[in-house]
């Protein structure tokens, strides 16, 4: 039922803003105008053609395809079409990110339910229904962008391997790298987490065969101590003696029944030994995202960089700031848990618990942090003269703003990576979030141009899996993300201008 209802949600929202973008805006904008021309070759059979200023594969085409495809007999037995090409129009492409957005929204729920299995139906909906209003999934919900068919396909495959069902996973592995080649981070995180879960499984099994066998083996002496009640003494203290193996035995399988030891290096010291014990299971099961992996790297290497076209524009640069921006931005979009005095009293609790660690570990973080901004703080050309995007005003107003303002800013990055941590591992082991930390790193600083549209996957990785379970936090998430909505999208259609140097009406867009 749960998952219905999300859909008919998430639907009762998409139709109606659909219809009034498309006949506001009915020609292609931004982006757009590279990607709806592109499809429309495809739909044409023109296979061969290809925009060199489009950076991403065609997975988001052929998934048009596949979608027009299934539109073309209604519409051509109703007469409105006599060609298959006629029907790939901006509204039909746009329309695929619609139908894609109920999918991501189911996908969402059926991860929650899963990754809590005790939240009531109810609030397991609630918290789908407001992540699909996460105001950088929904906005480019209505445009024909790549955001929305590579989170779908990311948490699809994610799903996948929370399911263990590897093979498919991987499919849906090729299919999120083929909409957005960066993906290739997110696969391999997601196989990483399947040889977490893997590996944790069957320790559980390994424990409950233990146990079995120390149950049967007491079993056996107790029948076995009730048949020789008159032997004597001695061979009673034998027996006595005999009974500490199991006792011993006992112990050791109660230590090992944790999953995994409360500190980092333990936890990886036993991941690499179970995962040894366990390495033809692991290769059978993850084989298939390695096969993807080493595809990915031979296409590199003969194309000669990660992006298809413009290579020049998106040069892989060591953009760390990017990474501290991506920490206040996911903590602002999550203020109720991260900037409240709850949170702050937590920190300054595990402050005050172990006070030199927690002090090397904020030096070391601010002294990173500054180093990031003061050499790794890159202006990308398209963000400084593109005033058409949020993020070159927060450029100008706010970083740019004095010399010291991105001086200024590194205690709130630091702040807001250090409670995201807090947030994890309140529910994840540390490894997870270690993982978590290095994907996100990896898919953000190699990229020049802060573009919030990046956020998206790390983000809901981030927000699927921290412990907020308070009702309240997320009504006043779905009351910010709506608050937001609400804002981009009435000056996206009703705040248009001009610009002198090009021609045609300009809007605001994420």
């Amino acid at each position: 039922m749960g998952r219905i209802a999300v859909a008919v949600i998430v639907i009762l929202w998409v139709v109606p803003i659909s219809i009034i973008v498309n006949r506001i805006i009915p020609e292609p904008y931004m982006d757009e105008i590279f990607h709806v021309p592109q499809a429309q070759q495809y739909c044409k059979g023109n296979f061969k053609s290809w925009d060199p200023m489009i950076t991403t594969p065609p997975g988001l085409y052929f998934l048009s395809i596949a979608y027009a495809a299934s539109l073309f007999p209604g519409m051509h037995f109703l007469q409105q079409l006599t060609s298959f090409s006629n029907i790939c129009s901006t509204l039909v492409l746009r329309t695929t990110n619609a139908l894609l957005t109920v999918i991501c929204s189911i996908l969402i729920y059926e991860i929650i339910t899963h990754l809590k299995p005790s939240l009531d139906d109810k609030k397991s909906t609630l918290q789908a229904v407001i992540l699909s209003l996460y105001p950088l999934h929904w906005f480019f919900t209505f445009l024909y962008y790549t955001d929305v068919a590579s989170l779908t396909a990311v948490l699809a495959m994610y799903l996948l391997v929370l399911k263990r069902k590897y093979i498919f996973s991987s499919l849906f592995g090729v299919l999120s790298v083929l909409i957005r080649q960066t993906n290739i981070i997110w696969m391999l995180f997601v196989a990483c987490v399947g040889v977490l879960e893997f590996t944790k499984i069957h320790q559980i099994d390994d424990v409950r065969v233990d146990d079995s066998r120390v149950s049967e083996r007491k079993g056996a002496q107790s029948a076995h101590s009730k048949g020789v009640s008159s032997v004597s003494n001695l061979r009673k203290r034998r027996f006595s003696t005999n009974m500490d193996v199991p006792n011993n035995f006992t112990s050791r399988t109660t230590i090992s029944s944790t999953p995994y030891a409360s500190g980092l290096l333990d936890e990886i010291q036993v991941i690499i030994l179970k995962s040894w014990h366990l390495k033809w299971e692991l290769l059978a099961s993850f084989s298939p995202f390695f096969m993807v992996f080493v595809a990915f790297v031979a296409f590199v290497c003969w194309n000669g960089s990660i992006v298809l076209g413009a290579k020049d524009a998106h040069e892989v640069s060591p953009h760390f700031a990017q990474l501290l921006y991506y920490s206040l931005v996911s903590a602002v979009f999550t203020f109720p848990v991260h900037f409240t005095l709850g949170q702050a009293a937590v920190l300054l609790r595990s402050f005050r618990q172990n006070r030199l660690l927690t002090f090397f570990q904020w030096f070391m973080a601010l002294t990173a942090a500054f180093l990031s901004v003061h050499f790794f703080s890159i202006a990308h050309p398209y963000l400084i003269a593109d005033n058409r995007h949020y993020p070159f005003y927060l450029w100008r107003k706010i970083i740019r703003y004095h010399w010291s303002t991105k001086y200024l800013l590194i205690p709130p990055y630091t702040y807001s990576w250090f409670s995201i941590f807090s947030s994890l591992v309140k529910s994840q082991q540390k490894i997870w979030t270690l993982a978590y930390f290095l994907a996100s790193a990896a898919t953000l600083i190699p990229a020049p141009l802060i573009e919030f549209r990046y956020y998206t996957i790390p983000f809901f990785f981030f927000l699927l899996h921290s412990n907020i379970n308070n009702s309240k936090s997320w009504l006043f998430l779905g009351i910010l993300y709506i608050a937001v909505n609400c804002f981009t999208m009435f000056m996206f259609l009703f705040r248009p201008f001009f610009w002198d140097h090009e021609a045609g009406i300009q809007r605001f867009i994420w």
